[in-house]
Formats: C-alpha cells, structure tokens, sequence
C-alpha cells in the first residue's frame, strides 16, 4: 500500500510589524569551495561566533523544496491525535534524560501556573544506535528523512567544522570533523517543534514569552526559515533582538559543548522564544531543527593543541575547573535531566524576570543552568 500524500507546505506570510531587528551576518556557502573562500569565511565568521553566537548561511545546497518537505511532514505529525503521538512519549524517559520520539505539551510549567505551550518530536541522527518506531506518517517517508538529516550535517555541520578548525589554528582542518563523525554513536537530531498560540491573558503571565532565554547544549543548531517571528537574541550589550526570517537562509547558533571546547572562545548564544507579534499571535508556529553534538565519546575539555586557545591562555572551562572532564554522553545526560526535570512552579514578576526552585537548575554540584531574563 502506498503511503498517504503529504500535502505542499505553505508559510504563513511575515510580519508587517516594525521590530527591533539584529544585524547578523550571512555566509555564503558557495564560497567555500572557492581558492581562499574559507578562508574568507573565517574573517567574516570570527566576530559573530566570538560576540555574537549567531549567523545566517545561504547556498548550503538543500533546496527549498527538501526544507518545506520536512515541514510538510512536521505538519502531518502534530495534526495526529493525541492519543496516536502519545504512543511515542515515555515520561519515565525524559526523567532519565532521553529526549527523542515526542515530548506532548504541559511538561513542564513555564511559570505562575501556566504550563508550556511546546511539543517537541525528535528523530535521532541514523547512525545505527538510535533505533526507535516512529509513526506511519513518518516511518513512510523515513528514507527521505535520513537523506536530508544528513545533508544536515555533510552540507552545514562539517562545513562549519572545518571553519572552526581554521580559525582555532589547528594543522588538520578535518580534526573536528573526526570529533563529529555521523556514523559514529552521537546525539545528534532533527527535530520538529510545535509552540501553539496561546491567550493574551496566558501570555502576560510568563512575561510574553514561550520559552525563556537560554543557551543550547551542544554545537550548533541549525534552525531552518521560520517566518513566525518569534526568536530573539541576547546581544552583547544586554539588548534582546528579533531575529528575522530570511529567504532562502539557516539560522545557526552555537552552543555549550563548542564553548566548552573552545575554552569559552566561541560564544554559546543566549536565545529566547518570545511571543509572535500582534499580526502573527495567532498562529501556531512549526519549526524544523537540526541539533550537532560531539560524537558520545569526546571528551569536553577545551582543545589543547590550538596555538589560538594556548597563546590566548584559553586552556580552562566551567567542567574543568569543577574537575569534571564530562564526555558528550555524560554532558547531554545531565543536561537534559536538568532541562526534563518537572521543576516546581516557577515564579514570574510582572516585568517578566523568572525565579525559579531550589535545585531546578542544578545540573551538577557547583553548575547551575542560568535563564537569562
């Protein structure tokens, strides 16, 4: 039997809105091949990736046809019945720290009683340690998932390794890409995210926000046009700005574990997920991802033979002077739990600074995950 047909996926048009825009840089990809052109891209890439933590790239060589196909598919996803995408939700999971299948909404409680507002399914990268069902709607299509959760990563990810590479001034431009092997056990996924709209009233509770600011915990991500404005930065002087859907473009910030790889030379980006403007409030918004992580056996110290992090005495970082030499494995299994965990309900002040329990944020004794609000 033929699978079901999956309908084209239309965007919603952007805001008409006058925000407050940040000025971020685009790389082109199709540089890269170029006599110089990584080169080229690493002065472009310095400022952004030391200051700033995010940037744009275009001509990645995915097309636009591929990226709406996964949105497609996200679609079909969330509109399954509940009881149907229940069926890929383990609760006692989560406790524990996995995060891949589906993660409903209501979780957890974003704060002064209201729960959020996100349900989250993940698709592990296939490098044949992650074997899960998925739905039919997915299962269905699972080979045109894999290529593009690959593309993800040949295109984008190890491109953007060997940029770091070069600008951490090591010998082997491949010897981060060695450290992110996909075939090799990694926690790597492509992720469908869906934030529904909610009351005004709702909204004005958590501050207008659906999730508060944060950093995330691995390389980078990879987030794919998303015309419901919605994401916002943490600038480097303290100001939260709107990051604007770009045609033909991927947002990519970076994360925790390069930061920590990198003795905290490569800034992981403070981001949050603030409520639509008055145009798009309505609209739910669905989100395509994709999230790099080390292979599960690199160990998060910072990288010791770069002259770059040696010259700059960058030879420490938040595990190392705990006394913790964390592998990925163990980075994302704490992490997670911390980020899974039902914490107790979080306090909102009416200008929308978050205080939270005792012991929410604790990852590991002596590190706390810190909400930037």
């Amino acid at each position: 039997m033929p699978g079901k047909i999956i309908d084209r996926y239309d965007h919603v048009p952007v805001t008409k809105e006058d925000l407050d825009w940040a000025e971020l840089i685009t790389l082109d990809l199709s540089e890269y091949e170029k006599p110089g052109g990584k080169q080229a891209l690493v002065k472009k890439l310095e400022h952004a990736v030391r200051h700033v933590g995010f940037f744009y790239v275009k001509n990645f060589n995915i097309s636009q046809e591929e990226v709406d196909r996964q949105f497609a598919l996200g679609r079909e996803f969330y509109a399954l019945p509940l009881e149907e995408k229940l069926k890929y939700h383990n609760a006692d999971d989560l406790v524990k720290g996995e995060y891949n299948g589906y993660r409903p909404a209501g979780h957890r409680i974003l704060g002064n009683g209201i729960k959020d507002n996100v349900q989250v399914y993940n698709i592990p990268k296939f490098d044949g340690f992650h074997q899960r069902q998925q739905p039919a709607v997915l299962s269905d299509n699972i080979t045109e998932i894999e290529a593009f959760s690959r593309k993800c990563h040949t295109e984008v990810v190890e491109k953007l390794l060997r940029l770091f590479a070069i600008l951490l001034e090591l010998d082997d431009e491949e010897q981060l890409v060695r450290d992110h092997q996909y075939d090799v056990r990694g926690e790597d996924h492509l992720r469908y995210m869906h934030y529904a709209a909610r009351s005004a009233e709702e909204n004005k509770k958590v501050g207008s926000l659906y999730s508060p600011g944060h950093t995330d915990l691995g390389t980078v991500t990879l987030l794919f046009r998303q015309p419901v404005a919605a994401l916002q930065i943490l600038n480097s002087e303290g100001d939260w700005k709107w990051v604007r859907p770009q045609d033909g473009t991927i947002t990519i910030n970076t994360c925790d574990a390069l930061t920590a790889l990198t003795g905290g030379l490569i800034k992981s980006s403070v981001h949050r997920v603030h409520t639509p403007p008055a145009d798009q409030a309505h609209v739910d918004r669905l989100g395509v991802l994709y999230f790099a992580r080390p292979n599960n056996h690199i160990v998060l110290d910072p990288i010791a033979n770069s002259p770059l992090l040696n010259r700059l005495g960058l030879t420490q970082n938040v595990f190392t002077e705990l006394g913790q030499h964390l592998t990925t494995e163990q980075w994302v299994k704490v992490r997670q739990t911390q980020q899974q965990r039902r914490n107790r309900d979080v306090k909102v002040s009416h200008d929308g600074k978050y205080t939270y329990g005792s012991k929410d944020l604790e990852i590991l004794p002596g590190l706390d995950a810190k909400v930037y609000n």
